[in-house]
């Protein structure tokens, strides 16, 4: 009887500060492994503190780094695009739609929630 395969994981994501329940989610997604530390290469991290951007660029310049937040402020979508992250995300949005994100933001694209986008 042959064996279903799992297809390989190719896309490694951070998540700062870590995340058990999200990880457990994102880990579902079939081409999404959640690592613990950038010495992993990820190619993608999931993070709540927008200053922390240059710092996460600084040791890894090719990793895409995308902002989950709440809600939207006054001027947090300039803000965390001028510091240099691949976009602004939802937090507490569909795991499928961060997925789509986080998959996008590894192709290069600029990510920002529609919800975020401002007027």
């Amino acid at each position: 009887m042959p064996v279903a395969h799992r297809p390989a994981r190719s896309l490694r994501v951070l998540l700062d500060p870590p995340n058990p329940p999200l990880a457990v989610r994102l880990g579902l997604q079939p081409d999404i492994e959640v690592v613990a530390s950038l010495t992993q290469r990820p190619a993608v991290a999931l993070v709540e503190d927008p200053q922390s951007v240059a710092a996460l660029l600084a040791e890894d310049p090719e990793c895409r780094v995308l902002v989950a937040t709440g809600s939207a402020h006054p001027g947090l979508r300039e803000a965390v695009l001028a510091a240099g992250a691949a976009g602004l995300v939802l937090r507490d949005g569909p795991v499928e739609e961060l997925a789509e994100c986080l998959r996008r933001a590894s192709m290069g694209e600029t990510v920002v929630d529609p919800a975020l986008a401002g007027p």
